[in-house]
C-alpha cells in the first residue's frame, strides 16, 4: 500500500499533495464516494454521497441542517474514500474543507454538478440552498493504481 502524507507542520507550498495522473482519472471516472467527517469531540460521521473532481479538489453538495455539515462547521477536516467494486482499485483523500455557500465559485461549481450528474437535473436547488464542500487533499493512500501499492 502506498501511503504519501504531510509533514508535522506543513509550509503553504505544502499543504497539497499531489495526485498521479491514474489517480485523477480514477477520480474522474466515478461519482460515487464515502465522506467521512468528524464532530468536535472525534465522533466519527461517514455517508456515501454524489462527488465531482475538479481542478486538483473534490467537491460534494449538501443540505443545510446535516450532520456532515455541522461536523465540518465544529472540524473542518473531511476524507472521501473511492472505490470500484471488483476492480480492486481505491482511492483515500483527505485534508482541510472550504465550505462554499454563495457567489462565482458556488454558481461554477452549480453548473459543473448540473452538467455530471443526472440526479441534479431532476432535483435542482438555487444558490443560497446547498453549500457545496470543498476538499483540499493533504493525505492519500490508495490501491490498484499503479505505484507501490
Amino acid at each position: 500500500m502506498r501511503v504519501e502524507a504531510l509533514p508535522k507542520k506543513p509550509t503553504p507550498a505544502t499543504t497539497q499533495v499531489k495526485l498521479s495522473a491514474k489517480e485523477i482519472d480514477f477520480l474522474k471516472s466515478n461519482e460515487l464516494c464515502r465522506f467521512a467527517t468528524a464532530s468536535k469531540k472525534g465522533e466519527p460521521h461517514v455517508v456515501p454521497v454524489s462527488y465531482v473532481w475538479d481542478q486538483e479538489y473534490a467537491y460534494i453538495v449538501t443540505d443545510y441542517g446535516t450532520r456532515k455539515l455541522k461536523n465540518l462547521r465544529e472540524n473542518p477536516h473531511a476524507a472521501v474514500l473511492v472505490d470500484s467494486a471488483g476492480t480492486q482499485k481505491l482511492l483515500l483523500i483527505s485534508g482541510p474543507v472550504e465550505i462554499i455557500e454563495k457567489g462565482e465559485e458556488y454558481r461554477r461549481l452549480y453548473k459543473l454538478f448540473y452538467s455530471k450528474l443526472s440526479w441534479v437535473k431532476r432535483d435542482p436547488w438555487k444558490e443560497g440552498e446547498a453549500p457545496f464542500i470543498k476538499i483540499t487533499p493533504g493525505f492519500k493512500t490508495g490501491w490498484g493504481l499503479g505505484g507501490k501499492d
